[in-house]
């Protein structure tokens, strides 16, 4: 993974408000009684429930997605932001795609030379020199002016989207699922380690998604450690609020306080729908 160090963008509260709120329906599982056969036999004792899923259930990450989506994009319709691409004047470049991958901070890079592997030649090949030139910086130096275009046009590809895909596993989905399966939080707390590192990375800084860990592990224990999950939980997000009042960019904090901390408060610790929740002021809901 490459080491982040100006951190990760976010972008500011959008200037294009969703037509429209998309719902996702998510199975619950039942277990039904079984009936007592004709023989008269004692009932079979019912099957256990199924374990608890991760937020690596496709249901469960299709809200994880939307969660993010509502913040970055307000909207739930985060299929609808491969095309995404703006320079939000954070330090940070051009943000861009389903996941906000910038210019400044290398994740861009990875995706184009990514999607450039796998179709050689591609719209976007040619902008790879100026991608490394500028990895680190705001500079948009050989990217304007026709980048944004391009990239509008690349997000048709289905290959770049499939990229984008990949790319938002490797370097933060399935890093913030493992880690969180390994600390035995929930759904919920996978989905909150996975909101702060797509928005803080995982490098050296001290608002690093690895440093608010610590930081929240010197307040409470996992329940890995024999911690209460809740306990722990709360615990990271204050550790997280704190990390996003370091930077301007970051300091709008509803994305937890009215988001993550709301499903908190009531115990889904599971991100069970119905959820109700609001980003910036704007309500949203997942039935």
């Amino acid at each position: 993974m490459r080491a982040r160090s100006i951190g990760k963008a976010i972008r500011k509260p959008a200037v294009r408000l969703a037509l429209g709120l998309a719902l996702v329906a998510v199975p619950v599982t039942a277990v039904a009684a079984t009936a007592a056969p004709a023989t008269g036999q004692a009932p079979a004792a019912p099957s256990a429930p199924r374990a608890a899923a991760g937020l690596d259930d496709p249901a469960k990450k299709e809200i994880a997605m939307q969660l993010v989506s509502s913040a970055e994009n307000s909207s739930l319709e985060w299929k609808k932001q491969y095309k995404y691409i703006e320079d939000i004047k954070d330090g940070r470049g051009y943000t861009a795609g389903i996941i906000g991958f910038c210019s400044g901070t290398g994740d861009m890079l990875d995706l184009v030379e990514l999607y450039t592997k796998r179709k050689p030649g591609n719209i976007l090949a040619k902008y790879l020199p100026a991608l490394r030139k500028v990895n680190g910086s705001d500079s948009h130096a050989g990217l304007d002016p026709n980048y944004k275009k391009d990239w509008e046009k690349a997000a048709q590809d289905p290959a770049f989207q499939q990229a984008q895909n990949d790319e938002r596993d490797r370097v933060y989905f399935d890093p913030a699922v493992k880690q969180g399966k390994a600390d035995k939080i929930g759904v919920l707390g996978q989905f909150a380690y996975y909101d702060a590192i797509v928005m803080h990375g995982d490098g050296s800084d001290k608002t690093s998604f690895s440093n608010i860990r610590k930081r929240a592990m010197a307040k409470a224990k996992t329940p890995a450690q024999g911690g209460d999950e809740k306990t722990y939980l709360n615990a990271f997000l204050d550790a997280r609020v704190w990390a996003m009042k370091q930077e301007e960019a970051h300091s709008d904090t509803s994305r937890v306080d009215t988001a993550q901390r709301v499903f908190l408060k009531k115990g889904n610790l599971n991100l069970n729908p119905p959820l109700d929740w609001k980003v910036y002021g704007e309500p949203f809901h997942i039935g």
